[in-house]
């Protein structure tokens, strides 16, 4: 469906019709009349929860949106407010549904509702806690006052392998997230961890493999070649995916840095060539090196190098399930714990 506004000027009213129909066309789609309901809030109280959308509430911002925290009704809430674009109308009615869908699970950021006055719907979040991943990694001092140790990323990294399988496998159309990232995953104060935004959520088609998007969508480094080159893509464009979002966990690093060898620009190559010249400790997170070794850690954080790589294949059916990175992933983060434990 295009989405094509005559003017600025939408009264509340005429939002309010236009966003519900919408709405309702999307839920209709993906849900099959079965969907989590969802409350309505009203422009003027998310106003007030965020204290006129004050940057000193701002959790995080992407390309296409910003998430305050806020406090409604007595609770604290995450808001989450769409640039205002058509490409980015279509992206709040993905979000808002998906979303909706995947509130039961643990690892799934919860939809308590939206506001339906505004030319593009405003939503309203769980609160989760004050940082993303990517403010854990890279973020200011305050951000990165408590070490993220090699257990807890261990741990971020099976339950969010858990959270992108299921929409893989427990639905009669598979869900392509495609927007797996350190930014989109928010922490709480435990570092327990929880995606978020399924703008670019996209069903496969019943009876197909493979879906098909017009334009490329996702963050560049993190598109599978398939996709560049025939604009179709599958569940296994979730593990390449994935596959670079271990690498930035294991290493600390962004996707790109051009301060590193020509060859080596790319966390991939990095990564690759770090293992080639047995220089593994290079590619890793000097925040996890510095915590000290103990017996099979070194192991672990091999087999962990050694699953992102081949998650990152070019070739697409050589690389795994997310089901069977989840599987490795959580026998990583079991065996982490039970060697660390006999440490003392």
């Amino acid at each position: 469906m295009t989405t094509c506004w005559a003017t600025k000027k939408v009264n509340k009213e005429t939002a309010f019709i236009r966003n519900g129909s919408k709405l309702l066309e999307k839920l209709v789609d993906i849900c099959d009349g079965k969907c989590n309901s969802i409350r309505r809030f009203s422009a003027t109280e998310l106003q007030k929860a965020t204290n006129n959308y004050d940057p000193r509430k701002l959790l995080t911002k992407d390309f296409g949106y910003q998430l305050y925290n806020g406090f409604l009704q007595g609770r604290p809430v995450s808001v989450k407010k769409f640039y205002d674009s058509d490409q980015q109308y279509e992206y709040c009615f993905n979000d808002i549904v998906y979303a909706s869908k995947m509130s039961v699970h643990k690892s799934f950021v919860k939809l308590l509702g939206c506001c339906l006055e505004t030319r593009i719907p405003i939503l309203v979040f769980e609160y989760v806690g004050e940082w993303t991943l990517g403010d854990c990694l890279w973020g200011s001092e305050e951000a990165r006052c408590r070490p993220l140790l090699w257990i807890a990323r261990s741990k971020i990294a099976m339950d969010m392998a858990n959270a992108v399988a299921f929409l893989h496998a427990a639905f009669a159309k598979p869900i392509v997230f495609r927007n797996i990232k350190p930014l989109n995953i928010l922490l709480d104060d435990n570092h327990e961890a929880k995606l978020s935004d399924f703008s670019y959520a996209i069903s496969i088609p019943e009876g197909e493999s493979h879906a098909r998007d017009v334009e490329i969508t996702g963050t560049l480094e993190l598109i599978a070649p398939e996709y560049w080159t025939t604009g179709n893509f599958n569940e296994k464009q979730d593990v390449f995916n994935f596959g670079g979002f271990l690498l930035m966990l294991l290493s600390g690093q962004k996707l790109a840095d051009f301060s590193r060898p020509k060859e080596e620009i790319f966390l991939q190559n990095h990564v690759e060539k770090c293992i080639e010249d047995d220089r593994l400790n290079e590619a890793i997170d000097s925040i996890i090196i510095a915590e000290g070794a103990w017996l099979g850690k070194e192991q672990q954080l091999q087999a962990f190098a050694a699953l992102a790589l081949r998650c990152t294949s070019e070739i697409e059916e050589d690389r795994p399930t997310l089901i069977d990175v989840s599987k490795e992933l959580r026998k990583m983060h079991r065996s982490a714990i039970s060697c660390r434990q006999q440490q003392g």
